[in-house]
């Protein structure tokens, strides 16, 4: 069994985590796993019980949640740069978190055609949808890349979303988002990660 094992899906968020393991350079296993059947099996809900890719396991370690796997990732291939030292991380976390909540839930709720009152913005931690939009653009644009001049893995997860988002229209198509998505899309690592799951959906191996 290989020491890091990828379980995804090339029509998910599996990418993110795919992109996040080609910019670490890692040697990796990949099981790809089916909306249908082997992502609900005992086997793979004993990995993720919420029945959802993508995981990933390394030395016997299940990680989940696209976030995290990244964080993750960052840390343990400190060779690779990818993540900035503890002491230059407060931007690293805020904006990777930031997308992975306000951002996420914004994103999702909006698409679903959920607009919260006036009243239930105040509860909800994006506030709303605008107001998170606004956000994320003045995080792309102020730099870079989010967390100062060097690509981090707060990248792969802030810059998935807003490539995926304007390619899909859940986030509006902004100058700072294109250019953001821009520098992140001539990455070599992007470019590969992206040929491997579309090389994958091409040959239909999605059981």
């Amino acid at each position: 069994m290989s020491d890091l094992i990828l379980y995804t899906n090339p029509m998910s968020r599996g990418r993110i985590a795919r992109w996040a393991l080609e910019e670490v350079g890692a040697r990796y296993e990949v099981r790809v796993m089916n909306y249908a059947d082997t992502m609900k099996g005992d086997d793979y809900l004993a990995i993720n019980p919420m029945g959802k890719v993508p995981a990933i396991a390394h030395n016997g370690k299940v990680i989940t949640e696209c976030a995290a796997i990244c964080a993750y990732l960052g840390d343990a291939f400190p060779d690779a740069g990818l993540a900035p030292a503890l002491a230059d991380r407060a931007d690293y976390y805020r904006w990777l978190f930031f997308a992975a909540g306000p951002v996420e839930a914004a994103v999702t709720n909006n698409t679903a055609g959920f607009v919260p009152s006036a009243d239930q913005r105040r509860t909800f931690g994006y506030g709303s949808y605008d107001q998170a939009i606004d956000v994320l653009e003045q995080a792309v644009s102020a730099r870079d890349y989010v967390a100062g001049d060097a690509f981090t893995m707060a990248d792969v997860y802030v810059g998935s979303q807003v490539i995926w988002g304007t390619q899909f229209g859940s986030i509006p198509k902004r100058d700072a988002f294109a250019a953001y998505a821009e520098r992140l899309t001539s990455r070599d690592a992007c470019k590969r990660a992206s040929e491997l799951d579309d090389a994958l959906m091409e040959t239909n191996q999605l059981a």
